[in-house]
């Protein structure tokens, strides 16, 4: 017996939608930041007080995300491990899960080397234009590994420095995203093996994780002045000098990102039997978010909900692919990009890629997407997989000026496809809750007054149903 669908909400003024306050959020950023730009630094050579104000408030935003991250992460993962329990089929979904993030991202990767081999954007640069510099991070398959082993409960370090002319001591908390999910799986699957003896800790984990998800929602909702911010910041700080420099490279990224997102995720959804137009309404809002926040982690929330609500994928399977996904499911960062970037770096130090480099970096991104972990940036996974190619990592340095503008991209493709899979999984196996799938959208994905009440799913509807 399936539960009766909920009463239609009068839909709100057009104005409150999400999407309408992040777009227009999106253009007077853009205008705010060319202004502070014109105006240029005081006499000192400090920011204006417009760039100075603009930067205030996107660093704040990120700020406000990355405090939430640890929690979300742990509790988002050992609920979603627990929540297994409800699900007699758990094993086949996960196992389809993983198969269609392997799918997806060997697609997204093929496109990114024939795009990368195709307009050879190394070879349409002057080297005297670009300097090469060491990266801030690098990742190797030995890294990744010794990676995995936690250094503590929450993969937390501590670092501290000395400002040389004051003596003041400066201590930051960094965390290790890779370890906390570690843990977090360790953790959720022995509270699956406990069963009964563990209902109280899981009991209390999914209530923490909606006081999470709830705090989050409200950075969620002031994400249109994070997005002014933002925007604004990255419009001072790049200008378009840089991004003109590499504007080869720039196209051939947001040219695979586009083809993804608009011609491959399409084609999925038309072979299962979905709307392309509902699909893309109801995972809009979390992709517009993860544009503004490059964050797959910080927009979970987001993709979680709009998956159950709007999707109609039952909230048992969501919420163990969506954290899953945001975590590992990365065609912009962790296929399109470094497929792209790797041969721009050999092109542009003129080493010569063969077919064994090209299933490397294949192999690479469909194995290796774990190493970017679902954190702002996709320097790791690059890293990796110019190691793997023996291609020279100050290659990094060549891309690091204008890798904002592309993060953006490379997020909201994440995020469309981390609601993409389990959707088609959903459909396939015959669990989607097809009913809100095809519903009127409202544009908003929820209501602040019933964030805790999202459909449920009997135990029937998660069978396979076939005929």
């Amino acid at each position: 017996m399936s539960s009766s669908p909920s009463p239609v909400k009068p839909k709100k003024p057009f104005s409150r939608s999400f999407g309408f306050q992040i777009t227009v959020a999106l253009v007077a950023g853009i205008v705010l930041g060319v202004l502070a730009l014109n105006l240029g630094p005081d006499a000192e050579g400090n920011p204006n007080g417009l760039t100075a104000t603009l930067s205030t408030i996107g660093n704040a935003y990120v700020t406000l995300l990355k405090v939430a991250v640890v929690p979300l992460i742990f509790l988002a993962i050992v609920a979603s491990i627990t929540q297994l329990r409800k699900v007699t089929n758990a094993a086949r979904l996960a196992g389809q899960t993983l198969l269609w993030f392997g799918i997806t991202a060997l697609i997204a990767v093929t496109i990114g080397i024939v795009l990368g081999v195709t307009l050879q954007p190394g070879n349409r640069v002057a080297h005297d234009e670009l300097t090469t510099g060491d990266p801030y991070t690098v990742g190797t398959w030995w890294n990744f590994l010794k990676g995995l082993i936690p250094q503590n409960f929450l993969g937390l370090s501590v670092s501290s420095s000395a400002d040389a002319t004051t003596g003041a001591v400066t201590s930051t908390v960094g965390f290790n995203v890779l370890q906390v999910i570690v843990i977090s799986i360790a953790v959720g699957v022995a509270a699956l093996k406990l069963g009964k003896r563990a209902e109280p800790f899981v009991a209390f984990t999914e209530s923490f994780l909606k006081i999470v998800q709830r705090v989050l929602w409200w950075i969620i909702r002031i994400a249109p002045i994070g997005t002014l911010g933002l925007i604004g910041s990255a419009v001072v700080s790049y200008g378009t000098e840089k991004l003109l420099t590499l504007i080869w490279f720039a196209i051939a990224i947001y040219i695979g990102l586009a083809l993804v997102l608009f011609v491959v995720y399409p084609i999925l959804l038309k072979t299962n039997g979905l709307s392309i137009r509902q699909y893309f309404s109801g995972v809009w809002p979390a992709v517009q978010l993860g544009f503004v926040s490059r964050s797959s982690i910080g927009t979970l929330p987001l993709t979680e909900r709009v998956t159950e609500r709007n999707l109609g994928v039952p909230r048992e399977y969501a919420s163990f692919a969506v954290p899953l996904g945001a975590t590992t499911k990365m065609d912009g960062c962790a296929a399109i990009y470094p497929a792209i970037a790797a041969i721009f770096v050999a092109q542009f130090f003129g080493v010569e890629l063969n077919i064994v480099s090209y299933l490397l970096i294949a192999l690479v991104s469909v194995v290796g997407s774990a190493a970017t972990a679902g954190t702002t940036g996709a320097t790791v996974m690059l890293t990796l997989t110019l190691s793997t190619l023996g291609l020279p990592l100050e290659g990094v340095g060549l891309l690091l000026a204008i890798d904002p503008i592309l993060d953006m991209g490379r997020t909201a493709v994440n995020v469309a496809g981390q609601a993409l899979v389990p959707t088609i999984v959903a459909k396939r196996e015959g669990i989607l809750r097809q009913e809100l799938y095809d519903a009127p959208r409202d544009g908003e994905p929820f209501a602040d007054d019933s964030a805790d009440e999202a459909p449920t799913t009997d135990a029937a509807q998660l069978q396979p149903q076939r005929a």
